[in-house]
């Protein structure tokens, strides 16, 4: 199909079977290593090894999570390390069948979203049978260990 689109464009450029619009179809495998500087959050990653999870909370009263250096409400930088209760509401998840090639070793999992005790909304993986929850059920986060032998936080049903 490729071939065609650029005989026909001289581009990859594809129509939607669906909705019609062109489509640019990339025909190389993308590939993304990156480094993040974590020295203004590393509290968050030590508190992650004794079990714990942290937020950031700016004097003018935002709570951050995860953590942050800066306010983008008052511009300022004088954050508060909190430790969130670690429990909450489900408000929606997903599965993901269809993995991103570095998720590939993965059967599919399931990613949710809950609303802590806290305030703050936390975005995870769903540990257990996402046919076995509904929303507004109460889930707590816990720190786990990932295949790869890094530590993760995950959302598990109450």
């Amino acid at each position: 199909m490729e071939k065609e689109a650029i005989e026909k464009f001289g581009l990859p450029i594809v129509q939607d079977e669906k909705s019609g619009a062109l489509q640019w179809v990339d025909l190389r495998e993308l590939k993304i290593r990156y480094t993040i500087s974590v020295e203004n959050t590393k509290n968050f990653f030590e508190a992650l090894k004794e079990g714990k999870l942290l937020a950031t909370k700016c004097k003018c009263g935002r709570l951050f999570f995860p953590p942050q250096k800066d306010c983008p409400s008052c511009m300022k930088s004088e954050m508060d390390w909190i430790e969130l209760k670690r429990e909450g509401e489900l408000e929606t998840l997903t599965v993901i069948f269809v993995r991103p090639p570095s998720f590939s070793s993965y059967d599919p999992y399931t990613v949710a979203i809950a609303k802590l005790d806290d305030g703050v909304r936390i975005l995870s993986w769903l540990k257990g049978d996402p046919k076995k929850v509904v929303p507004r059920q109460r889930v707590r986060v816990e720190v786990s260990q990932r295949k790869e032998g890094y530590l993760m936080f995950e959302l598990v049903p109450i």
